[in-house]
């Protein structure tokens, strides 16, 4: 299951979760189910969400003894559905996790186009099944001034003008369709240098993610269902890997504190180790934050 994706800050999310033995658990974003198995391991049972019907697949391969004893449960869905999928089966969570990163498999499978290492038609739905708009369809259809704000607002890219301004120019010759041409285009404005950590594509990627899989109106639209769900007792554990997603569920944690119906457990946000880092770079910008229902 490692081949397929790393699980961040496993061992911090399991001590946090404080795993009661078969009590239900949620995992909302399954990935390739590492979190799930930990706390399958540790004797709670799971209830795994993922919009991305490849993970589903992946996950009931591996873990296939659980889910014939009943005590995993897989549903294809978008978390933004939560309390009907908890109603659907009936459970009483005592802890619900979100892992917010994309997934290394996705990352790698080159169709999917959500990486600028693999040269694929520009889509990054999470989920594929559904006809919605791609990031081909954005990056052609909207205006100078829209891609920059979306750049600038979602990606935090300081070079977003620019950027913007490039693209609409390559675009009066021909349609914009591979993840390499967007990113050879942003290569052309902002060059790789030695002290970039990550490829100068990546803020334009992630906010094009971002918008097409509608993730931060889902989140703000998820949590107070997560928090309505979860068992007094239960912890709601949230890995963000973007400071805006971190933002949010800041503001919802300090909004469950001060209704008096919860307490925060982590006063700052939680960061992956050093040594943690070496041996899965994509963790490294991950925050960790945790809270109680009372």
């Amino acid at each position: 299951m490692s081949n397929y994706h790393k699980p961040a800050m496993l061992n911090e999310v399991l001590g946090y979760m404080d795993i009661k033995p078969g009590m239900w658990y949620i995992d909302c974003n399954l990935g390739g189910g590492g979190h799930t198995k930990g706390i399958l391991e540790k004797g709670g049972n799971v209830l795994g969400i993922d919009l991305d019907h490849s993970s589903i697949k992946e996950v009931s391969d591996k873990l296939s003894g659980y889910l014939s004893s009943g005590r995993l449960i897989l549903e294809h869905n978008n978390f933004i559905h939560l309390e009907q999928i908890v109603r659907k089966y009936n459970i009483k969570p005592l802890g619900i996790l979100f892992d917010l990163g994309i997934s290394t498999h996705q990352l790698e499978k080159a169709e999917r186009g959500f990486s600028f290492n693999k040269d694929a038609s520009l889509d990054m739905r999470m989920d594929q099944t559904k006809n919605t708009a791609t990031a081909k369809d954005l990056i052609n259809g909207l205006h100078e001034k829209e891609l920059a704000e979306l750049f600038w607002k979602l990606g935090e890219e300081n070079f977003s003008r620019q950027i913007a301004r490039k693209i609409v120019e390559y675009r009066k010759k021909k349609q914009i369709e591979t993840t390499n041409e967007l990113a050879n285009i942003i290569l052309s404005v902002r060059r790789r240098t030695p002290s970039d950590r990550t490829h100068p594509a990546t803020r334009v990627f992630q906010a094009l993610r971002i918008v097409v899989n509608d993730e931060l109106n889902t989140l703000k639209d998820t949590l107070p269902q997560a928090f309505e769900v979860l068992e007094p007792g239960g912890r709601l554990t949230i890995i963000s890997f973007h400071s805006l997603e971190d933002r949010i569920v800041k503001n919802s944690f300090k909004e469950f504190e001060t209704s008096g119906k919860a307490k925060i457990l982590t006063d700052k946000p939680l960061e992956p180790t050093e040594e943690e880092i070496s041996k899965n770079p994509r963790a490294r910008s991950g925050k960790l934050r945790v809270i109680e229902k009372l």
